[in-house]
């Protein structure tokens, strides 16, 4: 941090160096109104400021700009043009430079934006008859009379009348061929205001009427050396939405470049129109280049689970046109290890791991009973996937066996996006577990713990879940929700499968399966300030209920919290469940989980130079069992004790933004920690702080929410 603070200063420092002796210095700007109006906001109007002064980083420094009279009257004549375009047709705009210390200057400028204008009558006036026989017939949306004058929503207008016409045949318009005539005489605080659509102007002195074009040829034509396109033609149909024999339409055009521009095999797509001379017709050519169809690429990390560091890799192979439809096709082999502190007597002290992952994805949905205008208007794709995992411990084995099939999709026109995962079926065993495992913790009398035996057998997941995101740059929700165990229960009740084993389960072929339901809510808000910072807040809920066949949560589906995107003064799993402290290293990341999660955030972000940005943020949160489980004393949620269970924690953090990735530093304390037993000081460690005990380091990559 210190060396951070010196940086901050040498860099201020420096940029003194070429400032003249006798120039003034810009300290602030404001710009204010000489009265309360609903839709002037001073502070909104600062960006049509031409110079304003420089951010401050995170409060400390601010870098010397020098004073320009010339920015000074351009700003006022762009904030007068401002509240013209609001209707204050008779605004005025007043500036001047207040002193301000030695060589300093605060700038204010004063709005005066008088009365508002209306709109006393709107007439059109239409020059094109056969444009005017259109209009009469389609009817858009026009601008009523005594409304306020406002020129955004008249150029709103003008571009609706000009998308309408241009979508219905008239190749040639432009919104440029509708202008405004505003007469401000007639009466005060009214204006007139005159609608003209003029005539095709192809030349200077040439006029004529506009001509509706209708599509006469398509063809496709390859943009690669070979000369072949490498897409079967029902793929082309289906995402070409220009049709020949039909009018031309500039959506039905960016809806085109749009749908290729999302298919894997296509590098670049131009659709390109030819006029037939006086006939109104065009000649539509769509030239396609693709990208290579295979890839390999080999990707090395390193990697630190609590502490214990290791190496990993993965090894991964791309065809973006498998069946000629640009499906992509992908496998990934990847393999990990890590040397494990704090095991004895184990015989191997090491973690590895080996998977293999493919997937099939198809551009589009392969479903039935869907309609083909549903099937072009949403971008979708449809995937399939297997991976099998292959984890080595010193206290076991663990296999993973997944299969799914699901569907993405949106809306071209919205922000929503969705996902139904229809099938997720995963099995997991354990084909071997050490002897001193099984004779401390799964065995033994005195220390059995329902939580840990239950996640070290062989279990069947079944499940299907539907997700939503929102996203509009503002605000971003995203909510999921799944069961599973549904179908395999209704089918063990069916064919009359008998209960086994200690805990009472139906089995499939001896396996018993899980039975739950989880639901998981997340809302991030971004204010963006003035000066560049932002302020991020951010809501997380996740609950999970196991019913029917099963009384505890699988180990793959419960909570946890602490680390990088969550409590960032506590390491990743150390926080929670509730008040639950800590008595067992080697197993409480196992008993460190529960069946609900709540965080809360605030992190306000700024820029400090050149790539690097920085943030301070505050965290609460804690995750629960909505059981009282005898291995997690504490564990259960109350809702009298919510707060007394809210863990917090505070801290800093750096962020490499190198446009396609961020990388990001964290570090956090602990200021309340719910889980204290011993000193009372440990309860409150932003009063009674000890670095040793309160810090924790994240490194991540991607922003936490």
């Amino acid at each position: 941090m210190l060396a951070l603070l010196a940086a901050v200063l040498l860099a201020a420092c420096s940029g003194m160096k070429d400032i003249p002796e006798d120039a003034v210095l810009l300290h602030k700007v404001k710009v204010i109104a000489d009265g309360k109006y609903d839709d002037v906001d001073p502070q909104s109007l600062k960006p049509y400021v031409v110079q304003r002064e420089k951010t401050r980083w995170f409060g400390l420094v601010r870098e010397p700009l020098v004073f320009d009279t010339l920015k000074a009257v351009k700003s006022s004549d762009n904030l007068r043009s401002a509240l013209f375009n609001k209707g204050y047709l008779n605004a005025a705009v007043d500036w001047v430079a207040v002193p301000h210390g030695n060589n300093k200057v605060d700038v204010i400028y004063m709005l005066q934006p008088g009365e508002p204008y209306y709109i006393n009558r709107m007439s059109y006036e239409v020059q094109d008859t056969g444009i005017a026989r259109f209009l009469t017939t389609h009817r858009p949306p026009l601008m009523p009379s005594r409304m306020r004058f406002n020129v955004e929503q008249l150029d709103q207008q003008r571009r609706n009348i000009a998308q309408l016409l241009q979508d219905n045949g008239y190749y040639r318009f432009n919104k440029t061929d509708i202008t405004y005539a505003a007469d401000s005489t007639a009466e005060h605080g009214k204006v007139d205001v005159t609608m003209r659509i003029h005539r095709y102007r192809p030349t200077k002195d040439v006029e004529t009427s506009h001509r509706q074009y209708v599509v006469r040829s398509l063809r496709f034509l390859s943009g690669d050396e070979d000369g072949r396109i490498p897409l079967r033609r029902s793929v082309l149909n289906s995402n070409t939405f220009i049709r020949q024999g039909e009018l031309y339409s500039a959506s039905d055009l960016q809806n085109t470049y749009h749908h290729f521009g999302r298919l894997g095999a296509v590098r670049y797509t131009n659709i390109n129109f030819v006029e037939q001379p006086d006939s109104g017709l065009l000649d539509c050519t769509i030239q396609l280049s693709t990208n290579k169809p295979s890839t390999i690429s080999f990707q090395p990390e390193g990697t630190n689970t609590a502490g214990d560091l290791g190496a990993a890799a993965t090894l991964s192979y791309q065809n973006r046109n498998l069946f000629h439809g640009s499906e992509l096709f992908s496998v990934e082999l990847r393999a990990a290890f890590e040397a494990i502190r704090g095991l004895e007597g184990y015989s191997n002290q090491n973690f590895e791991e080996y998977s293999v992952q493919t997937r099939l994805s198809f551009p589009r949905f392969i479903a039935p009973f869907l309609s083909s205008n549903f099937r072009r208007r949403v971008n979708a794709s449809s995937e399939v996937s297997l991976r099998y995992d292959l984890q080595n411990r010193p206290e076991f084995h663990r296999r993973v066996l997944s299969v799914a099939w699901r569907y993405k999709w949106n809306d071209a026109s919205h922000h929503d996006r969705y996902q139904l995962d229809l099938l997720d079926l995963n099995y997991v065993f354990m084909p071997w577990i050490s002897e001193k495992f099984k004779r401390e913790y799964l065995d033994s009398t005195t220390n059995r713990n329902a939580i840990l035996r239950y996640n070290y057998e062989d279990l069947f997941i079944m499940k299907t879940g539907l997700g939503y995101t929102y996203n509009n740059g503002h605000y971003a929700i995203r909510a999921n929700i799944e069961t599973a165990g549904n179908l395999l229960n209704l089918f063990s009740i069916i064919t009359g499968a008998k209960k086994e084993g200690d805990q009472q389960q139906y089995r499939l072929f001896n396996i018993a399966y899980a039975q739950y339901v989880k639901g998981d809510f997340d809302y991030s808000r971004y204010i963006m300030y003035e000066n560049g910072g932002t302020l991020a807040l951010h809501f997380g809920f996740g609950i999970a209920w196991p019913y029917g066949n099963s009384n505890i949560l699988p180990f793959e589906k419960r909570y946890f919290s602490g680390g990088a995107n969550s409590v960032r003064g506590w390491s990743v799993r150390t926080l929670g469940p509730g008040r639950f402290a800590r008595t067992d290293g080697k197993i409480d990341f196992i008993n460190q989980t529960g069946d609900m999660k709540l965080d809360l955030n605030a992190e306000y972000r700024a820029h400090l130079f050149w790539k690097l940005n920085g943030a301070l943020f505050v965290d609460a949160g804690n995750i629960w069992t909505l059981r009282d489980y005898h291995d997690q004393p504490g564990g259960q949620f109350k809702l009298h004790r919510l707060l007394d269970d809210l863990a917090v924690s505070y801290g800093f953090g750096l962020r490499f933004n190198f446009d396609y990735f961020v990388l990001r530093l964290d570090l956090g304390m602990k200021a309340v920690n719910p889980s204290w037993e011993e000193e009372r000081s440990e309860h409150f460690p932003i009063i009674h702080p000890k670095l040793s005990r309160d810090y924790a380091f994240h490194f991540a990559v991607g922003m936490p929410f």
